[in-house]
């Protein structure tokens, strides 16, 4: 893929474009001028047609590998003093290994399930139960329904971080 490069001459107040690489935007030299290039569609795409690799820390690196693979049922690709590695359906997990954790309240990962009373139950069966909140009107097994229709539902890893489910 090729880019333009905005060069300015001062002397005869112009602008020159040439080719260059992985360049999106450029700021003409002492102008503070800000020239933006036109993204071709392909540019727009780069990551559309490449594999996701998802992350989520753990301070409890024992507990994740216990919680991924044998709760949630993940394939352990790999591990070492960084990071475990799961096969989430295709999707890489990479559970990485951090000295420090304040888990977001927030969900950083989630499941598209086609039973989400069924697949909660199983949780349950493991000792892991939905989280319950306030503010949402949830089931007894702490689903929501969404005003679209969705029906979703969030839970907990060992350190904390929260993971849902979406039917």
């Amino acid at each position: 893929m090729q880019y333009n490069k905005v060069n300015f001459d001062n002397k005869q107040k112009s602008i020159s474009v040439s080719a260059l690489q992985n360049i999106e935007c450029a700021t003409i030299a002492n102008t503070g001028l800000l020239v933006v290039f036109n993204l071709t569609s392909n540019l727009l795409k780069m990551l559309a047609d490449k594999e996701l690799k998802a992350f989520v820390p753990t301070i409890k690196p024992g507990k994740a590998k216990s919680f991924y693979k044998d709760v949630l049922g993940l394939k352990l690709l790999s591990e070492d003093n960084y990071a475990l590695e799961f096969n989430a359906n295709g999707t890489l997990l990479r559970v990485i290994i951090v000295q420090e954790l304040r888990p977001h309240p927030f969900t950083v990962l989630g499941w598209s399930v086609d039973n989400i009373s069924s697949t909660i139950k199983l949780l349950n069966a493991q000792n892991v139960f939905c989280e319950k909140y306030d503010f949402l009107e949830q089931d007894e097994l702490g689903i929501w329904t969404a005003p679209g229709g969705a029906k979703v539902a969030w839970f907990k890893d060992p350190d904390g971080n929260v993971l849902s489910l979406t039917e």
